[in-house]
């Protein structure tokens, strides 16, 4: 666990930039909390703090959150990951999603797309997350969707690298076709349509 964090604070110390220009926002003023907990009373902050953003920042942010999240599980697997011994990165990520939610009000997760879930929690449940589901097995590289004022954001994650077939394939399997998961990311926008989408091929 000492190695992964150390990796964390490696990758996210050399993102710095990108993360404070991305997305850092104006700090909430205080407010006295006495009948939330104190991870409620950081979310009520959070989402009363950051201002809604346009669709066209909305989108850079979730594409560049996309990025970020994607080079840290890759670094965290060439570097530091070993089955044998450290919790499997993509669910120690899940304590960084829980993090920005309650920060900037940003939600991120993983869905399974062409190969096996490792967690229930990873089916796509939403008739948006198992349309992307399909467009990243057909090739896409992202997908979107705005609706009820939620701009949502559907990357592909490639499992072709640190031996993850092993897993989400299974042992000894033969593999005949490129196998992805997905990363959704989630951002309130302002001045959008009830219900619009639309498919994106970029990363």
């Amino acid at each position: 666990m000492r190695a992964i964090r150390n990796c964390l604070v490696i990758v996210m110390l050399s993102a710095c930039p990108l993360a404070v220009v991305t997305l850092a926002q104006p700090p909430a003023e205080e407010k006295a909390q006495q009948t939330a907990s104190p991870k409620e009373g950081k979310q009520a902050e959070a989402e009363e703090a950051a201002p809604q953003l346009s669709l066209p920042e909305a989108r850079e942010r979730a594409r560049l959150a996309h990025r970020f999240y994607s080079a840290t599980l890759d670094a965290m697997h060439r570097s530091y990951f070993n089955s044998a011994t450290a919790p499997v990165p993509a669910r120690v990520m899940e304590r960084m999603f829980a993090d920005l939610e309650a920060d900037e009000n940003i939600k991120a997760r993983w869905i399974a797309v062409n190969a096996n879930a490792m967690s229930v929690d990873h089916e796509p449940e939403t008739e948006f997350e198992k349309q992307a589901a399909r467009e990243i097995a057909a090739g896409k590289g992202a997908y979107e969707r705005i609706e009820n004022g939620v701009y949502q954001r559907a990357g592909a994650i490639s499992l072709m690298n640190h031996g993850c077939l092993t897993c989400h394939l299974g042992f000894g399997k033969k593999n005949t076709k490129d196998r992805f998961a997905g990363l959704i990311i989630s951002i309130p926008v302002k001045g959008t349509p009830v219900k619009a989408k639309t498919g994106v091929k970029g990363n």
